[in-house]
């Protein structure tokens, strides 16, 4: 859920309508989502920091996303695209999981 669609405007339904419209597979949703999900640290500029305490946003992110056994990250931000492809990488995952832009998913289901 991205910061500025959900927890600032309170739009949490309609990328999940969308994915739910298009996609064959069941939506996993993760533990942390709606009002109760987070940054994934680029909107609070935590992509040009090095963390000296504690871990990287978007990694911590990601290992949640691992915890919910889904092999494709929906986003519908770029920075969140940025940040999850960043944290998907650092953590081995690139091989076996997915990060997508909502768009690209929507658009993959016309072919």
């Amino acid at each position: 859920d991205p910061c500025y669609l959900g927890r600032y405007n309170k739009e949490y339904d309609a990328p999940r309508h969308l994915i739910d419209a298009v996609s064959t597979n069941e939506r996993v949703e993760m533990q942390r989502s709606r009002s109760e999900s987070f940054c994934c640290g680029a909107g609070g500029a935590r992509m040009w920091l090095e963390e000296k305490i504690g871990h990287r946003v978007n990694e911590e992110r990601v290992d949640q996303v691992i915890e919910s056994g889904a092999d494709t990250v929906a986003v519908g931000c770029p920075f969140c695209m940025t940040m999850v492809t960043d944290g998907v990488t650092v953590k081995g995952k690139a091989e076996t999981m997915s990060v997508k832009d909502i768009s690209e998913i929507v658009a993959e289901s016309m072919k």
